[in-house]
């Protein structure tokens, strides 16, 4: 049998004792208390974090993939955030990976035994070729998932950069994983359901993994998201209002640069700025890594 008394993530909350006598109001009220400290204890892990970015940064230039690896809530929300990227940055869906225990189906319910499992983590990885340019983030809220160890440690063997995200201090995952990131949030309102502050600091500490590397490699101008995928009307005027805001034209020059550009915000962007040619705008993007400011601020127009 698991120990699980040790874990902050298993243990009961002093502060909700009386949950089920409690109003909607108290309820949600106690809810909004206890994720205040979510936040506070995301802040105690930014430098793990933060050289977290850096490592996920130094993959994709290199070639390699970000694969997010977890069970029940965390795998679902390593999945989430791995397919909000390619509409987001414009990458391709291969570039972040996320995999949950007992595959697709685990996504909308459980699968008995799947996180239990100490060969499962491995065979995903391997069905997807891993390499050593890859990096690969085992989460795990408890942070002892047989399932995420074991791949970890194959990761490790393959000469992968290794990430573990728990919210337990001293986890069982941190021991097979080369950077460890532990937001230690408290018990839960509801004991044990750690899809609520766990799974809300797992979240938080995925955004900013994957936006601060898609940043890192160029996929942004200022704050603005320049590789937007144009697939509806609501982001085809999402573009337009990020050319405008980046290069304070009207919305009809607008359509047309972005018409000239074939549709792509950032090489439109490069051409207001500079006066380059479609041409000539991809190929300085090119040379400067696809970071705009870099080429527009060594060679302003």
């Amino acid at each position: 049998m698991v120990d699980l008394s040790k874990m902050t993530t298993e243990n009961r909350n002093p502060d909700t004792m009386d949950l089920d006598t409690m109003t909607p109001l108290e309820l949600v009220t106690a809810m909004n208390r206890e994720d205040r400290k979510v936040a506070e204890a995301v802040e105690k892990v930014l430098p793990q974090t933060a050289k977290a970015v850096e490592w996920v940064c130094e993959a994709f230039e290199a070639g390699g993939r970000l694969i997010y690896m977890g069970a029940g809530t965390s795998g679902r929300l390593g999945i989430l955030d791995s397919s909000e990227c390619p509409p987001t940055f414009g990458v391709d869906p291969g570039m972040v990976i996320g995999l949950i225990a007992g595959g697709d189906v685990a996504i909308r319910r459980a699968v008995e035994g799947a996180e239990d499992s100490e060969t499962l983590g491995i065979e995903d990885l391997k069905a997807l070729s891993l390499t050593s340019k890859d990096v690969v983030a085992g989460i795990a809220a408890s942070g002892r998932t047989p399932y995420v160890w074991t791949a970890l440690s194959y990761a490790k063997s393959i000469g992968c950069r290794t990430i573990s995200i728990a919210c337990n201090e001293g986890s069982l995952i941190s021991k097979f994983a080369d950077l460890s990131i532990e937001p230690v949030v408290g018990p839960e309102v509801l004991t044990g359901s750690t899809r609520l502050k766990a799974g809300t600091a797992q979240k938080m500490i995925l955004n900013m993994i994957s936006t601060g590397a898609m940043v890192s490699i160029g996929k942004a101008y200022q704050n603005l998201m320049v590789d937007v995928v144009q697939n509806n009307e609501k982001l085809r005027a999402r573009a337009e209002n990020i050319l405008m805001d980046a290069t304070e034209i009207e919305r009809e020059e607008a359509r047309r640069l972005l018409n000239e550009a074939g549709g792509s915000v950032k090489l439109a962007i490069a051409m207001k700025q500079t006066g380059a040619d479609p041409k000539e705008a991809e190929k300085k993007l090119k040379e400067s890594h696809g970071h705009i400011r870099a080429w527009v601020e060594r060679d302003p127009e």
